[in-house]
């Protein structure tokens, strides 16, 4: 596997490819080693639960994208390893265009039957193709001639849901050759153990009112602004975990709409405590405005709590994963007026709010656990190793 970073590197790329690659070697015979950038100092090889990691010494890092100058000849000597450490497939996350470049320039992709081409073209690929690149158009208008080429010489792309494939620009023209395979996440850990629900019920203790969770980074594509809009006329408590840039904005919106005594901002929170938050919670919000949001983990973690969700109607995978009448309630993004609509709605229909968390629990054990992910990711490395006539992919 190659990516930017692997945990403990915070960040969703980063955690899904630690999940995804801890549940592969869990597997018989299965093997995954991960190429990595090292945020700092020398190169690094270590085994972490099982995954060999090799973190690579980064240069410098030019906007987000760790550059680590010898991933493509680390890249080639994989490619051109002894039989039994050779990989079976090559598992890029995208976006990552320093490691895109890097395998580009190292021979990948690009083989047919036959062909003389290089030790690194002849081993099947793969990338996971987690989000559009939205915000840096400069950068994406000089990058994209590159990019065409790495998704025109990649075998098989992963896309998280038929919705991302569907609406964007770079994979509905290459749709013959994306797999659906949305992300999972370990239901087991969100279960309403006696622990979880005592502390559910201390922090339900702290409001009088119906509570609406919110969790992610105050930034601009997450829409908490719209959400604090919408809350000014809802008889509800908001709790915002997470932080960013926008807090203080976010903050001078709730006191001019004189709610900030029914705000409630907390840091990020340990992983015990978040579960206890999504058990606390009435319902959960993720009012997402842009296409950088192209799943939204956050709302499997609440429909694993049994917590209903509201959403918006993004071009992503974000209304795939909450189902408007099924799980939860989907409104346009960026619409203060709708949304508070739709969160008077559950905020006012208990009956409702508990049928909406049954549908949801029952989908997200059904649909998304991470025993589901994998064998999917498995049946796409048989199928690329299969389109090169090869052998059986390990990893």
């Amino acid at each position: 596997m190659l990516n930017k970073y692997y945990p403990p590197h915070l960040g969703g790329i980063e955690f899904h490819m630690r999940d995804l690659a801890e549940a592969l070697v869990a597997r018989p015979d299965t093997h995954v080693r991960a190429i990595v950038a090292n945020e700092g100092g020398p190169r690094v090889d270590e085994t972490l639960n099982g995954v060999e990691v090799v973190r690579l010494p980064r240069r410098a890092d030019a906007a987000s994208t760790p550059v680590a100058p010898s991933m493509r000849a680390a890249i080639r000597d994989e490619a051109a390893a002894p039989p039994d450490r050779r990989p079976d497939v090559f598992h890029l996350h995208f976006p990552y265009p320093w490691g895109e470049v890097s395998w580009l320039a190292a021979g990948g992709g690009g083989y047919t039957q036959g062909s003389t081409a290089s030790a690194t073209a002849k081993v099947p690929s793969v990338v996971t193709y987690h989000s559009d690149i939205v915000r840096q158009k400069a950068g994406l208008a000089a990058y994209r001639p590159l990019l065409e080429r790495f998704l025109d010489r990649i075998d098989l792309i992963i896309a998280s849901s038929p919705d991302m494939v569907e609406h964007s620009e770079f994979l509905n023209p290459r749709a013959e050759k994306c797999r659906v395979v949305p992300f999972g996440i370990n239901v087991d850990q969100f279960a309403a153990t006696p622990a979880v629900q005592a502390r559910a019920a201390e922090l339900r203790q702290g409001h009088t009112r119906p509570i609406v969770l919110f969790v992610g980074r105050l930034i601009y594509y997450k829409g908490a602004d719209v959400l604090v809009k919408a809350m000014s006329d809802i008889d509800a408590d908001l709790v915002i975990i997470g932080t960013g840039p926008l807090e203080s904005e976010l903050r001078t919106i709730a006191a001019a709409s004189g709610i900030l005594d029914r705000v409630t901002f907390l840091r990020s929170q340990p992983f015990d405590e978040l579960v206890a938050w999504y058990h606390a919670a009435d319902l959960f919000c993720l009012p997402s405005v842009a296409r950088s949001e192209a799943f939204g983990l956050v709302q499997l973690e609440a429909h694993a709590a049994g917590t209903p969700v509201i959403s918006t109607t993004l071009t992503t995978g974000v209304p795939f994963v909450n189902q408007d009448g099924v799980t939860g309630l989907t409104v346009p993004p960026g619409d203060a007026d709708v949304l508070s609509a739709a969160l008077r709605t559950l905020v006012n229909d208990r009956e409702v709010r508990e049928r909406y968390g049954r549908q949801a629990y029952e989908r997200v054990h059904r649909d998304f656990t991470i025993d589901r992910m994998v064998d999917d990711t498995l049946a796409v490395y048989a199928e690329a190793a299969e389109r090169r006539g090869g052998r059986g992919a390990r990893s």
